[in-house]
Formats: structure tokens, sequence, C-alpha cells
């Protein structure tokens, strides 16, 4: 199946909003039924953003790779599988997507729409907990890509859920959700101060991870082939 470019960051778009809007909402709907338990706040946001990755990668993975994330877009641009004027289109939707999602969180609360996060999110620990959060997702990508294309949602949605409970970030490995989460100041924003330091140890992470998977994941027999092809057309070029 081929799409356009159009239905690509359509996907993109409506996807990252879907995407925030669970978050944003479920953190809010949790953190109002829990009577001031975290622990359970947490539990039900936790569920529904894993639930909700699982749906979204499924439908619009076959459109446009169901990055959702510029952690991501970043990776497969590294490993040269989109072309560099898409994956800065990717990255553009994906944070209009965010910022949309956000909006239609507050809306569907009967919240004030536009708002700035007071919640802080800072320190060595949280901005390790970022990378340790993003560098555990692309490589969860990456890898099920390469041994189990068909369980990549799945394994996405389950890393993720795992990721809200054993990181100190509460795992937002995402460029473009933490910039959203800027703009709510519920239960699952971040202070725009705090920002900076998720985002640089995420994008940090996923370039990591991507050179990880690169080590990891290539079979030696594939190696020695492109490592053959590449001397072969050097020596070409040497007779040219």
């Amino acid at each position: 199946m081929t799409f356009s470019t159009f239905q690509k960051l359509g996907a993109e778009t409506l996807g990252t909003a879907m995407l925030l809007a669970i978050v944003v909402g479920s953190g809010i709907m949790g953190e109002t039924l829990a009577n001031g338990n975290d622990a359970i706040a947490l539990l039900g946001n936790t569920i529904a953003t894993g639930a909700g990755l699982v749906i979204l990668i499924t439908i619009f993975g076959p459109v446009s790779g169901a990055h959702f994330n510029p952690a991501v877009t970043l990776a497969f641009a590294l490993r040269r599988e989109i072309r560099p004027a898409l994956s800065g289109a990717y990255v553009l939707v994906q944070l209009i997507g965010g910022i949309a999602g956000v909006f239609l969180a507050h809306i569907m609360f009967d919240t004030e729409i536009l708002q700035q996060s007071v919640k802080a999110r800072a320190g060595l620990g949280q901005i390790t907990g970022e990378a340790v959060a993003t560098f555990g997702l692309v490589i969860t990508i990456l890898g099920a890509l390469r041994f189990r294309p068909e369980s990549v949602a799945v394994s996405v949605g389950l890393f993720i859920t795992a990721g809200y409970w054993f990181t100190s970030s509460t795992s937002f490995a995402n460029p473009a959700v933490t910039f959203a989460r800027m703009l709510t100041d519920t239960f699952s924003g971040i202070r725009p101060l705090d920002a900076p330091g998720f985002i640089a140890a995420q994008l940090f992470a996923a370039a990591l991870a991507t050179v990880t998977a690169r080590v990891l994941f290539t079979p030696r027999d594939e190696r020695d082939r492109a490592g053959y092809s590449r001397k072969h057309e050097k020596g070409a070029a040497a007779t040219i």
C-alpha cells in the first residue's frame, strides 16, 4: 500500500492529538476519581495511555509509521528510512497535534483551554529517567521491527505502561508530548522550565538507541555483506 504525504501527515497529526487527549484526559479523570491517591491516579493514567498506544499504532502504523514522536522520527531519519524534508514535516505536525490534543482534553473536562503547568519535574534523576525511557522506547521499536514486526503496537504499549512505573519521570519519552504537556496545569503537566532538560535527554537517548540497535540487531552475515559492498565500491571508484 502506498499513501500520499498528505495522508501521512494527517495520520501523524491526528494520532499525536489523540495520544495527548488520552494522556491528559486520563490524568484528569484519574486525579478526579482517586480522591488524592496519586498511585491510583497514575495507574489510571498508565492503563489508558498504554492501551491507547496499541490502538493508535495499529490503525495509523500502515499509513505513516505511527511515530507520534520527534524522537522516533529522529531515529528513522538517522537510519535514512525517512527523507529529511518529510521528517521535519512530521515533527511540525506532531507538535501541532499534541497541542490540539491537550486543548481537546481541557474542553472535554470543562477546564480552561489555555493553561501553563506549574508542576515541577526537575533534577538529574528525572532527566536520567527520561533518557532511560526514551532509549528503551526506541530500542523496543527497532527491535520489534527487526524481529517481530507484527508485535510493534503491543510492544510499545507495554513498554510505556512499564515506563510509567519504573522511571522517575513517568516516561514522557517524547519531545512533542513534553512540549504539549507544558500547556496543561493538570496531573500530567510539566513546568516550561523543566521541559528543555527532558527534551534534550529524549533526543540524545533516541540517537544512542539507534546506534545501539544497529550494533546489536544486525546479523554478522549482513554486516559482512555490507562491508564487502563498501569495499567493492571504493575499489571501483579508484579505477575510474
